[in-house]
């Protein structure tokens, strides 16, 4: 008696479903010469699932070391940097790492320094006043490759390409050149005019007449009431000069 042959049912392999790849998180270095900031905006910004503090320095020169043998997607700066500032090494970055997204955090007046920090390489700049919401949503924006600054300082870009001409209309230090700003910083810091020269390697002459230039933007009068602001200005704790001189 023939019997069927029973047939057997092809086995059904069970693709056990692979959940996705989390995102890698974005490598985040903080540089502030103060370690209270410091562990602060680390321990805010640590608690995001998206960002991993890769470190933190409180100078230049540690960033610069720290960068060299670390992997990052961004870093915030601050200004007032002891020994080489924080212009200088957004400067220096922009030359050594283009790729590496740069925000400036920073005490100092964003009418004064935003657009230079952007002339600069930077890719956003923020107030130290600001909540830690709009920093993340800076650090966001310029993740995405767009360039972050307040409100205000968006429309003065934006008038001064228009040509509207605000900044002729209100003088502020916003006006002068990088080099007449340099100047002014090292007229308030007490330095003559033949020091100055020596320093940047040109003329007296060249000096006197940056120094012209500079007290008819800010509407002063005499070479010594341009003096005594620049000295105030500094005074009052802005951004001194460069740390290499």
């Amino acid at each position: 008696m023939k019997t069927k042959a029973s047939k057997k049912k092809p086995a059904v392999s069970k693709s056990v479903a692979s959940k996705p790849a989390a995102p890698a998180k974005k490598r985040l270095l903080i540089v502030d010469d103060h370690p209270f900031m410091r562990s602060g905006l680390a321990e805010v910004l640590g608690k995001e699932s998206w960002l991993s503090i890769s470190g933190s320095c409180g100078t230049a020169e540690e960033a610069l070391a720290t960068i060299a043998s670390t992997p990052l997607d961004i870093l915030i700066t601050d200004l007032s940097l002891p020994g080489k500032n924080g212009l200088d090494l957004v400067r220096e970055l922009t030359e050594l790492h283009p790729n590496l997204p740069v925000i400036v955090l920073s005490m100092h007046d964003e009418g004064i320094y935003a657009e230079r920090c952007l002339r600069a390489g930077a890719r956003g700049y923020l107030m130290k006043s600001e909540g830690a919401d709009k920093l993340l949503a800076a650090i966001k924006a310029v993740l995405a490759g767009e360039i972050h600054v307040s409100s205000q300082i968006s429309s003065r870009i934006l008038r001064s390409f228009s040509g509207a001409g605000a900044l002729k209309k209100s003088p502020t230090l916003g006006q002068l050149t990088e080099r007449e700003f340099e100047l002014f910083r090292l007229f308030g810091g007490g330095h003559s005019t033949q020091e100055i020269a020596d320093r940047l390697a040109l003329s007296a002459k060249t000096i006197e007449t940056h120094r012209l230039h500079i007290k008819s933007k800010l509407n002063f009068s005499t070479a010594a009431e341009l003096i005594a602001y620049a000295a105030r200005w500094v005074e009052t704790g802005e951004l001194g000069s460069s740390g290499n001189h």
